[in-house]
């Protein structure tokens, strides 16, 4: 409002409002700065600083008008006609207390303001500097008993790493020997199979020679002496084995602990060299508040010297297992040994020559082998042959395929044509004779095949009826002492 009796234009200053003692709100500020203004999204833990409530604050004092009466003047504008009176009519909003008495209330707060900042400045630099120091310190124990941690880590995988190698090799060693077990108990069979194939021949003697003479005694304790050096390899193959997987389990207790520790290690050697400046630091809220851990420094190292142990005392089964292994195999292979000399002596006065049918049946063999290799050969040709064939199809269907998008009156049916359908069903035809023709080589293979099983049956039988003979019965078991040395002695 204007008072009246005021200049044109004039407007009385107003005070600021006092309903809102921070920053005027952002509505205030003009739309073109608002298009200039960047917007960033904050995060979660990223807010604007407080505000304090002291930050400014518009004067309170109430303004004291000097009293003033109404003028003749004034008093004929209220009776409808405007007069305008000149400025010296209007007294001063304030008096001069007003002015000089808000000027020392200004003065002091200014005053008391800056001792409290100044106060709140040399506290808040010793807050920092203790707090500082303190931060360091604890940084430096935690690096330190981080260090510390490390040490005893390397200390256990040393020990780790030491008793791992040394299972690996009595492992190692150990699965040497119940190979070398499992191959003697497969070779028995060679001598096992030789014996009971004896017997089964001497069998078939006919009349007065099925006699139960001295050879087939010795034959009989032979089989006897065989099974019992395998039951008691066997049962000692068992006792290995299991002792192999004792050996396993705690090469793999080792092998985990061990693991385990290398990651551990790694992680421990990371936190250790991270450092304020590092790549990687990052907020991990509520982490503290996590207890994640299973076990302490005692049962830690518990854990370790117990794997360690086991793994000491499977390694001396293992090793006494090795003995007991060596030491029945030479057992064993001296008992065999022994008994096949018996039955060669037994068996030195048996000779017979049946060999004139095997030889011819071995020359028909050959020859149908050699048939075989030549209708092998025929056939290829004959899938070669259709395979050429193949190129020719195509090239006449294509242009028999091009020449469809002739347009209108071209679609002539002309020689060229008629000669490329010709040509087609020609080679068709050709196509169809020769997969007949591949049919019936095929089928002739067939019979070849089946006629060499039957000769190859046939000259099994008859390798079977030498055996019958007891010089080739004497001829199979010169093989069996070398495999019987090698069982104890390989």
């Amino acid at each position: 409002m204007e008072f009246n009796g005021s200049p044109l234009g004039a407007t009385p200053a107003h005070p600021r409002s006092t309903s809102n003692g921070f920053l005027p709100a952002i509505s205030t500020v003009g739309s073109g700065n608002k298009n200039h203004l960047p917007s960033y999204p904050l995060s979660q833990s990223c807010k604007l600083p407080r505000v304090p409530s002291a930050y400014y604050k518009p004067a309170t004092i109430e303004p004291t008008l000097a009293p003033y009466s109404k003028t003749p003047q004034e008093s004929t504008s209220s009776k409808g006609v405007p007069l305008i009176s000149s400025r010296t009519t209007l007294f001063p909003r304030y008096t001069t207390d007003d002015w000089h008495k808000s000027n020392q209330t200004n003065y002091k707060e200014s005053k008391a303001c800056r001792q409290s900042a100044e106060l709140l400045r040399l506290d808040t630099s010793r807050l920092i500097q203790d707090k500082n120091r303190q931060t360091k310190k604890t940084q430096e124990e935690s690096s330190k008993t981080l260090q510390v941690r490390i040490n005893d880590m390397k200390f256990w995988k040393t020990e780790l790493y030491r008793e791992l190698d040394e299972m690996v090799k009595e492992t190692n060693a150990l699965t040497g020997e119940i190979r070398e077990l499992e191959r003697a108990l497969a070779k028995t069979e060679a001598p096992l199979q030789v014996a009971e194939q004896c017997l089964l021949h001497r069998d078939k003697r006919l009349g007065i020679d099925l006699v139960h003479d001295d050879v087939e005694k010795q034959l009989l304790t032979e089989v006897h002496v065989i099974r019992s050096c395998q039951e008691r390899m066997r049962q000692r193959l068992d006792m290995a084995n299991d002792q192999l997987r004792s050996n396993r389990m705690a090469q793999h207790e080792l092998e985990k602990d061990l693991a385990d520790k290398q990651v551990a290690h790694r992680i421990d050697e990371r936190c250790h060299q991270l450092k304020n400046t590092s790549e990687g630091i990052n907020f991990y809220r509520g982490v503290e508040r996590i207890d994640a851990t299973i076990s302490l420094p005692e049962s830690w190292a518990k854990f370790t010297d117990g794997n360690i142990l086991r793994s000491q005392k499977e390694r001396a089964a293992s090793a006494k297992m090795r003995d007991n292994i060596r030491g029945l195999l030479a057992v064993t292979a001296n008992e065999m040994m022994c008994q096949f000399n018996e039955v060669n002596v037994a068996f030195s006065n048996r000779i017979a020559e049946t060999a004139d049918a095997t030889d011819r049946i071995q020359t028909h063999l050959t020859k149908t082998l050699q048939e075989i290799f030549q209708m092998k050969m025929y056939i290829e040709a004959i899938r070669k042959c259709i395979r050429d064939k193949m190129a020719p199809f195509k090239v006449a269907q294509t242009r028999l395929d091009e020449r469809t998008w002739r347009p209108n009156v071209e679609l002539c049916r002309d020689n060229a044509q008629l000669r490329l359908v010709k040509e087609v069903y020609e080679i068709d035809e050709t196509v169809h004779t020769l997969q007949h023709r591949l049919r019936d080589a095929e089928d002739t293979l067939q019979k070849l095949a089946h006629l060499k099983s039957t000769l190859e049956h046939d000259l099994a039988a008859k390798a079977n009826t030498l055996f019958i003979d007891q010089e080739k019965c004497m001829g199979m078991r010169k093989t069996f002492p070398q495999t019987v040395r090698k069982i104890g002695y390989v």
